[in-house]
Parts: C-alpha cells; structure tokens; sequence
C-alpha cells in the first residue's frame, strides 16, 4: 500500500473512530512525547553444568578396593608378613576381585585350549586378538603353541557414578571411628 493510499485511510479513521484518534494524538502535537527505552533483553539462562563424572578407571579400581581390598593388599609392605599370611590374604583378594571382573566385564579367555597345546589359528587373525611369537614369515600359519589363551570383556557395565567433582578422584574414602 502506498504513502497516500495510507493517508487516506488513516484520514477516515480518524474522522469516524475516536480511538484512532486518541492513538494518534500524541504524533500530531507540538511538543515531543518521550519514548521509553526498550525493555533490556531478559539475559539468556547459562545452560546447566553437566554432572560430575568419574573417569572409568577410578571407577572400576573403586569397586575392586570397595570389594576386594585390592588397592589395600596391593600397597602393603609385604616384608613384614610369612608366606602363609600372604597366601591367605591372596586367596580372598583373588576370590573377590574375579568377582568384580566377571560382574562388571564378563571376562572371557580369546582362545581355549590348554597352554602349550598346539592350536589351529583361525584364519581372521586380528591382531588385537593375536599375538605372533617365535620364527614369523612372510606366510600366514595356520597353527601354533599356545603360550597364554589371552583375555576380552565380553561386557562393560561399570556403576553409575553419582559424587561430587571434588569426589571424582577418590578411589576409597578414608574411613574414621567417632570416639
């Protein structure tokens, strides 16, 4: 619509709507109306900081000590005790740990097969899940000697972690009896 076709119709308005008018009045005067400023922007809401979390090696050596005191045997003095004593202790650090291990990681052997049997190898050899020792040539074998049946995670269902920043790096807390 043009500047005149506007005028025009504003012209009418004026004429025949009263509330047109009292809009309008304030533009038609002499003195100046002041113009309030616009209203400041309502400042944007930060996003939310993401929760803490726990690197997944603390996670898992935080189950093994909370479940099997592995980070305890492993950094006692071992000179102070008899064979037999270690041997105890080993037996329930072992137990509890496996324990851990199989819960949280489903721990399986890559092959099976008594060590020192000869074993066919199969003939997708990846060398992630292989290790090739010995006299190696450029032809692909297709057995060898078992020297250890390897290990892979079959699962990987470590806790949810649920502390603070500042408790992401404890492994265990340290424990203290109220007299």
């Amino acid at each position: 619509m043009g500047r005149l076709a506007a005028a025009f119709r504003l012209f009418f308005q004026v004429l025949f709507d009263a509330s047109t008018y009292e809009k309008l009045k304030p533009l038609l005067s002499d003195t100046p109306t002041p113009v309030a400023p616009p209203a400041p922007a309502a400042a944007p809401t930060p996003p939310a900081p993401p929760p803490p979390t726990q690197n997944p090696a603390i996670t898992l050596l935080a189950a093994l000590q909370r479940e099997a005191r592995l980070i305890d045997f492993l950094k006692e003095d071992l000179t102070l005790y008899t064979d037999e004593q270690i041997g105890a202790a080993v037996r329930d650090v072992q137990r509890d740990a496996g324990k851990v291990l199989e819960r949280v990681a489903g721990i399986r052997p890559v092959l099976t097969g008594e060590e020192g049997a000869k074993v066919a190898i199969p003939g997708e050899a990846d060398p992630a899940r292989f290790r090739f020792t010995g006299q190696i040539t450029k032809d692909r074998p297709s057995s060898g000697v078992l020297q250890h049946h390897g290990w892979e995670a079959t699962r990987c269902e470590l806790p949810t972690f649920t502390g603070s920043r500042v408790a992401a790096g404890i492994i265990a807390p340290a424990e203290l009896e109220i007299a």
